[in-house]
């Protein structure tokens, strides 16, 4: 008897411990815990997209435009990190990625406004949310930045700052969601890696509206108005590219093989980008520029971002070239066939960079062409229409959405300076400085 009761005892301690040691391996497969090695990769993505703003595109855009506008680019550059970083933490970050409840296909809900819930010890996946969080604030950053190329030299500076709040929570916050928030194009399947739709179509629409509501620059197209510094534009670019490996790379959220494989394809795309450029370039008037081969180069970066971890490195080669002559060809007819100001060719470089990679995402991530390969019982006609979806549906809400933006702004405090104040110059007219005072 009293065997069976010390053989009892004995089981029921071993129960209790088989118990505790089921439970604590359970929780270890349930609860994520932090890994330092994908929150370091990460911590360094966001400072490399964070420049790709400042300085970078603040750069490549200021040497573009006339040195009597050098400042106000810089400035609107500056202005727009700073603002839509409070306008992230006030509300856009959880409109982005937050619980929208029975809105959720569509739009996030309020759930994560000025952080709420967010802690030190709050994680993303596997990586604090505080760092998902600031890494994609830098994206809500550069993507309002991107559009100043589209009305640049002849906009009021409050314009530009009231435009970039309203355009931020209207249009990024919810294409944002959509895509990469849980929201309906995520479930519908579009494959966009780092903002093909979300970026760059994105900016590339809003750009193309601005150019159209504003109007000309006075004097364009029959006056010359070249670049004021093409070296300071080299530099800018030459940071953008950097930049850019934390951009794609970066937006696997991990140091694994999809961030090696966005990193290489990335390269590939913005070295073919260039050259292909170039080449068209060379082929048209005869000698190449220097102009030329980075806007070849950003051309090429854009169109790899949407398929840049999906692909292989020959569909990085292919979808560089074809955004080198497709988007070369597309800043002639803008500008010498339509004639659209289309100041520092946003649309014909981003949007239309956008929309082929977007769609060549489909075709290249196929796995018998090298890419991760598509899910399982979808074809590359079905992903492709997919894709064409995501395309169409952001041009109609940025397209639609950013015109009534532009037309309240220019009924309420007015979107462009005077002919006079233009022919002046914005440094001098908006800011009282010059960039040059020699």
């Amino acid at each position: 008897m009293a065997t069976d009761k010390k053989s009892k005892k004995i089981a029921c301690i071993f129960g209790v411990i088989t118990a505790l040691l089921f439970s604590n391996i359970v929780l270890a497969e349930t609860e994520p815990a932090l890994n330092a090695a994908n929150t370091a990769w990460m911590l360094t993505s966001t400072v490399l997209v964070l420049f790709m703003t400042i300085p970078g595109l603040a750069l490549f855009y200021a040497g573009l435009v006339r040195n009597k506008n050098v400042l106000s680019v810089l400035m609107q550059c500056f202005a727009i990190t700073c603002l839509m970083s409070l306008i992230w933490l006030a509300y856009a970050y959880s409109l982005a990625f937050g619980e929208g409840g029975g809105m959720q296909q569509w739009i996030g809900g309020f759930d994560k406004a000025f952080f709420s819930g967010i802690g030190i010890d709050s994680l993303s996946g596997d990586i604090p949310e505080t760092v998902f969080a600031m890494f994609q604030l830098t994206f809500a950053i550069i993507t309002p930045a991107l559009i100043v190329g589209g009305f640049a030299e002849r906009i009021k500076f409050s314009a530009v700052l009231w435009f970039s709040v309203l355009w931020l929570t209207f249009v990024y916050a919810p294409v944002c969601h959509w895509v990469w928030g849980g929201g309906w194009l995520s479930d519908l399947g579009v494959m966009d890696f780092a903002g093909g739709t979300v970026v760059h179509i994105n900016a590339g629409v809003a750009a193309l509206v601005a150019a159209l509501v504003l109007g000309r620059r006075y004097g364009f197209p029959e006056s010359p108005m070249p670049p004021h510094n093409l070296t300071m534009t080299v530099a800018g670019a030459c940071m953008l590219w950097v930049g850019w490996f934390g951009f794609n790379a970066g937006s696997a959220l991990a140091a694994n093989g999809a961030a090696g494989m966005a990193m290489l394809v990335t390269h590939l795309g913005a070295a073919t980008g260039s050259l292909a450029w170039m080449v068209c370039e060379w082929m048209r008037h005869g000698k190449p520029s220097v102009l030329g081969i980075v806007t070849g180069m950003v051309a090429g970066l854009g169109t790899i971002t949407p398929a840049s971890g999906f692909v292989g490195p020959l569909g990085g080669v292919i979808i560089g070239g074809v955004a080198g002559v497709v988007c070369f060809w597309a800043t002639q007819m803008v500008k010498r066939k339509f004639y659209i100001d289309d100041s520092l060719d946003v649309f014909p470089v981003h949007g239309i960079g956008g929309i082929i990679g977007t769609l060549l995402t489909a075709v290249f991530a196929a796995a018998t062409l090298g890419g991760l390969g598509l899910s399982e019982g979808t074809t590359i006609a079905g992903q492709f229409v997919t894709q064409l979806i995501g395309v169409v549906a952001t041009i109609v809400w940025c397209g639609v959405l950013t015109f009534i933006i532009f037309k309240v702004l220019d009924a309420t405090i007015g979107l462009r300076v005077s002919k006079e104040q233009e022919t002046e110059g914005l440094d001098l007219v908006l800011h009282d400085e010059t960039g040059y005072n020699i």
